[in-house]
């Protein structure tokens, strides 16, 4: 399977947003088939890079597309993103574990399956993510990332989770009918399938 290169990153926001639904996400052994991811840009108010402004955390969201922007949500979990082109980013919110499932039991204290990577700090938890990761390549250890099947999964888009701000915009992105959603989508979320936008 195909590694991906740092051109996938350098696009739009909601189209890699979209495009890594099905990908193979991978640190140091552990990881799985990413199911749901969340957009963020400039112009988005719920985003970290909102009017271009920078702080010292946020810094790794202006570095190159393909690398990672790493930070700690309620003060409690370290939330993962993969930085895009002009400061934008994706949020990876689930992961359906295939790799070093063991690990993640271990490291996340319980043997459900659906819940071990069932949202972002539970992810970053199950594949040992943290604040050390900040600002690494994607392009190369202890990442991996590769192409999912052949076939475009069927993907469902919907508004996003835990917001106060752009609440409204639909920038979720999940993989219609998994059971390691983060949380499920409503009834007549819009799905997306090979070429045909919405």
């Amino acid at each position: 399977m195909a590694r991906i290169g740092k051109a996938f990153f350098d696009r739009d926001v909601d189209i890699v947003a979209r495009e890594l639904i099905g990908t193979i996400f991978v640190v140091d052994g552990v990881g799985g088939v990413i199911v749901e991811t969340e957009s963020y840009d400039p112009g988005d108010p719920a985003s970290h890079s909102f009017g271009m402004r920078r702080a010292d955390w946020t810094a790794s969201m202006f570095g190159p597309p393909g690398h990672v922007h790493i930070y700690k949500v309620y003060g409690l979990h370290w939330c993962l993103n993969f930085v895009c082109r002009v400061a934008s980013a994706v949020l990876i919110r689930a992961i359906e574990p295939k790799c070093g499932i063991e690990r993640m039991i271990e490291r996340r204290g319980t043997n459900k399956l659906e819940l071990l990577c069932s949202g972002p700090g539970r992810l970053c938890e199950a594949l040992a993510i943290t604040k050390t990761l900040d600002g690494a390549s994607l392009m190369r250890g202890p990442f991996s990332l590769s192409g999912g099947p052949s076939k475009r999964p069927n993907i469902v888009r919907g508004t996003r989770i835990g917001i106060s701000k752009g609440r409204e915009a639909e920038r979720r992105f999940g993989l219609k009918d998994s059971i390691f959603l983060s949380k499920k989508f409503p009834g007549g979320a819009k799905v997306w399938a090979g070429d045909a936008d919405e």
